[in-house]
């Protein structure tokens, strides 16, 4: 499987010692996710994948997944990869996030990684590329950079 050039897994560590369980139960409250039919795949700290299998339904007029539906999920990717650092008793919300398409999303599904950059008190830099897999072969689709905001004493 393709994937993002990423720090050792303890390069980061989780101000949560509960982080998946935070990340878990937050990505399951993310109704838009069940709408479009995307899960989780990998995490750890500083890191979240998620996958979307394709269906009719998510694309554009020319058969792709839309490209508002790949800034979804690694718009998601990042914003979990973010949360994975932040502290018990906070929520993360998005700031900004830069998307460049570098080619159609053309696949059986989409694969986003989110990797965190740089983690601070307030804010987190996030880095996110999405993959379109068909019959094994990857191609990337999509870069994205992004600004997360530790909102805290927000947790559900």
């Amino acid at each position: 499987m393709p994937h993002t050039a990423r720090p050792a897994q303890h390069a980061f560590v989780p101000r949560n010692p509960d982080w998946e369980a935070a990340v878990r139960g937050s990505f399951a409250r993310q109704k838009v996710m069940a709408l479009i039919g995307a899960g989780l795949g990998a995490l750890a700290p500083g890191h979240c994948e998620i996958r979307l299998p394709f269906r009719d339904d998510l694309t554009q007029q020319n058969g792709y997944f839309h490209a508002g539906i790949t800034s979804t999920i690694v718009d998601s990717a990042g914003g979990y990869a973010g949360y994975t650092l932040m502290p018990p008793g906070s929520d993360v919300l998005t700031v900004e996030f830069k998307l460049n398409l570098l080619a159609p999303a053309d696949g059986d599904y989409l694969v986003a990684e989110g990797q965190v950059l740089k983690s601070g008190r307030n804010l987190v830099i996030t880095r996110g590329e999405v993959y379109a897999i068909r019959g094994g072969k990857a191609t990337h689709c999509a870069t994205m950079q992004q600004t997360l905001m530790t909102m805290h004493g927000k947790e559900k």
